[in-house]
């Protein structure tokens, strides 16, 4: 980051959106990492035995109101961030930084990258534009061309940059796709093999006049019967602690081989 005398202050908002990233109560920074880092940056611990989160907060809070200058919340932020705290866990560095950057990013045009340095960049003017601009997972998928749909349905869970809640909204939609083209209205596994198997489906991949067009039709519903099964039903009763869904599988998930899947553009167009 160019060098600047004195880092301008966070505003509350901005300050609270930080803390309640890295110290979340399940996912974020232990009470002990906390505590620590406070020490290396030189920070007062004012509410040790308070909520994580408000701890933080109220720590670099009276840091920035005595100096007068966001420099400490800096420290904090690269301390906490240092890619060799996440050795095993780059998933969860990932989301961490992805999450600040945000912040980061309305706060004054700086960014924090994978080499665990700040850079400067044009400072985000709203929310959706710094959601977007932080997101990289979303900007994975449009680079290796995910379906328009995915994109579509699952927009607000990749401003968020949550797989797990994305994976489940874009099972969700295929559901509705199925349903929209053949009124049926049951769900999941059942309405994939309500539409797609038997002698004469509902819906069809192909005109059904050969067994090897036959077998095609049973391998897809197979494999939206299979879909349902592992990534509806887990997303959708497991809570996200218990499941954590990665980047990588969201990516392998929502762009297969397309190979393998050169009939889903037929079934969705």
């Amino acid at each position: 980051m160019p060098a600047r005398s004195k880092p301008k202050r966070f505003s509350r908002a901005q300050l609270e959106a930080i803390c309640k990233v890295l110290a979340d109560t399940s996912e974020g920074l232990t009470g002990s990492e906390i505590g620590g880092i406070l020490g290396q940056v030189r920070v007062a611990d004012v509410s040790p035995g308070m909520t994580k989160w408000k701890r933080l907060f109220n720590a670099l809070a009276e840091e920035q109101n005595r100096t007068q200058s966001g420099d400490r919340v800096l420290a904090f932020i690269r301390h906490s961030l240092e890619p060799a705290r996440y050795q095993g866990d780059s998933a969860r560095l990932e989301e961490r930084r992805d999450r600040v950057n945000v912040t980061l990013l309305l706060y004054d045009g700086l960014k924090f990258g994978e080499d665990g340095k700040f850079h400067r960049t044009k400072r985000a003017s709203s929310l959706p534009e710094a959601q977007r601009r932080a997101n990289r997972l979303r900007s994975a998928l449009e680079r290796r061309g995910v379906h328009p749909d995915v994109l579509h349905y699952c927009s607000a869970e990749f401003l968020g940059d949550n797989p797990f809640h994305a994976v489940l909204e874009a099972t969700k939609s295929v559901a509705e796709k199925i349903r929209n083209k053949t009124g049926l209205t049951s769900d999941g596994a059942g309405l994939a093999q309500e539409a797609l198997t038997g002698n004469s489906p509902v819906l069809r991949i192909n005109a059904l006049v050969s067994e090897p067009q036959r077998g095609e039709q049973r391998g897809f519903a197979n494999l939206l019967i299979g879909m349902f099964g592992t990534f509806r039903n887990p997303t959708a009763h497991a809570a996200r602690v218990a499941w954590r869904m990665s980047e990588e599988d969201a990516l392998d998930l929502f762009t297969p081989d397309p190979a393998r899947w050169r009939d889903y553009g037929r079934f969705c167009t």
